[in-house]
């Protein structure tokens, strides 16, 4: 390398070790976590008499616990696994997390200059010339820096920041996305087994009340029984025949739904059997006791990641009010003549052309912008806390209806038994002419009605589970890959 290369060199080296030393300043204010909005405990829990490590060993419980373990019905579990393969909600959202890290990998390499070569080459002459036409050649090799920012003020920092927090708050959005999808999933399976213990009962019921028909008709020919009494059983029978033909539509469209969760057809194998009377079962979810649970559910951390992009766009909003340099550099060789280009006929070039814009009067349009970003970043504050807020109030929702389901449950249960008892004692004495038909009709009219009550509040109950599984931010693990941990730490060193 001659004494004009090693110069060059030595001259651009000083503004990029300036530009490395002056590029930490940063414009963007410092982020804090903003607080909770909400009592640090569920309504009417009691600190754990184990103190604050047993209260947080609680906590953890609920979103630590897998899919796989809080669903119990292999067939449901089979079921959610082709919709995390096949839902076309998922796919999107697998898609935006892409989207959203190449734009973060744009943002990110707009910190660093941009190497580029070049080269050219021209033969050309006069149209016309006394003496005879003279060729001119010249050619030329370069390779440089071009159009580099040297980021003096943290606006490219600050806008690498916001794209890294929206990646983050996508990635968020995808987690979101399959907590609810597994919801959806779960209540679906629960309402087909609901209808499908319904249709079931509605033709045990039919069949019982067609039995009836024909008995009292019978008794209507021996004189026995009145035309009242006739119509009354007829009404019955039809009411039977009504209530099973619903149950047939409301079992089809949960075929359907299910089927569109889980993007494709179920299989008759994964689907409940009609002689079924339980409903599946899931794993029990611990609640704990403190709030802070909360800040671990994927909408909420989005709404935080999203409240970071906001902060970090007010830096770079404020840069503009500040001198932007830019860099443009290159060395190559020149020659007139291709032949001689790496020859001895060639020559060393170099450039070297750094530029600044400083902006004077733009009519408040400077301040325009910090104005709105500082806006928009208030907006994701409230929206922040209005997230955790609805979190809250869907966690002590259904803490509070777990227990009055379980209550209701068991009183229901008591009166289904009840009235199995009585249907029983009256259709013994019908037929043994003691009791009459108004006492019969008026048994069976009851028991199917708290029957169906029963299996309303089963499917209720079980739905609750799923909605508190759902609410305390379960069905994701919480364990994070090691690329997004980096990423993570490097937001916070930002």
């Amino acid at each position: 390398m001659n004494d004009t290369s090693t110069s060059f060199m030595r001259r651009l080296a000083v503004p990029l070790a300036a530009a490395l030393v002056l590029a930490g300043c940063s414009l963007t204010p410092r982020y804090e976590r903003p607080a909770a909005p909400v009592p640090a405990h569920w309504p009417g829990a009691q600190p754990a008499e184990g103190g604050p490590a047993e209260d947080q060993a609680q906590t953890l419980a609920a979103p630590d616990l897998p899919w796989e373990q809080f669903v119990q019905d292999e067939r449901l579990r089979e079921i959610i696994r082709l919709a995390l393969q096949n839902n076309r909600d998922l796919r999107v959202a697998r898609h935006s997390v892409e989207q959203m890290r190449a734009s973060y990998q744009i943002a990110r390499a707009n910190q660093f200059p941009t190497l580029g070569a070049s080269g050219s080459y021209t033969r050309s002459a006069p149209a016309t010339m006394p003496g005879g036409a003279s060729v001119n050649s010249s050619a030329s090799l370069s390779v440089g820096i071009t159009a580099w920012e040297i980021d003096f003020f943290g606006r490219i920092a600050a806008l690498k920041q916001a794209a890294l927090a929206q990646y983050l708050a996508t990635e968020e959005a995808q987690k979101n996305t399959q907590i609810s999808l597994i919801a959806a999933i779960s209540s679906a399976w629960l309402s087909l087994q609901t209808h499908t213990e319904l249709l079931a009962l509605a033709e045990r019921t039919l069949a019982t009340r067609e039995e009836s028909l024909k008995l009292t008709r019978l008794r209507l020919d021996n004189g026995v029984a009145t035309a009242l009494d006739m119509r009354q059983a007829e009404s019955l029978a039809a009411t039977a025949r009504a209530s099973r033909a619903e149950q047939k539509r409301l079992r089809a469209e949960d075929l359907s739904n299910l089927a569109l969760l889980a993007g494709q057809p179920i299989a008759e194998q994964l689907l409940p059997k009609a002689d079924e009377t339980q409903l599946s079962g899931f794993a029990d979810v611990p609640a704990g006791l403190s709030s802070d649970v909360l800040l671990r559910r994927p909408d909420i951390r989005q709404a935080e990641q999203q409240l970071i992009a906001a902060n970090a766009n007010i830096g770079a909003a404020r840069a503009a009010y500040f001198p932007t340099i830019s860099l443009t550099a290159g060395l190559g060789r020149a020659s007139s003549d291709l032949d001689g280009l790496f020859g001895s006929g060639g020559q060393r070039a170099w450039n070297f052309a750094p530029a600044i814009s400083l902006p004077i009067f733009d009519m408040g349009r400077n301040r325009a912008g910090v104005e709105s970003a500082q806006a928009a970043r208030d907006i994701a504050v409230a929206r922040y806390e209005k997230a955790i807020q609805t979190a809250f109030k869907e966690v002590a929702d259904a803490l509070t209806a777990r227990q009055a389901l379980a209550e209701q449950l068991q009183a229901q249960q008591q009166q289904t038994d009840a009235e199995r008892e009585r249907y029983r004692l009256v259709d013994l004495s019908y037929r043994n002419g003691v009791a009459n038909s108004l006492d019969l009709l008026d048994a069976q009219r009851s028991l199917f009605g708290v029957e169906q009550a029963l299996a309303q509040t089963r499917l209720a109950q079980r739905a609750n589970e799923i909605t508190l599984y759902k609410a305390l931010g379960g069905g994701w693990s919480q364990t994070q890959p090691e690329s997004d941990q980096k990423q993570e730490k490097e937001t916070s060193k930002e």
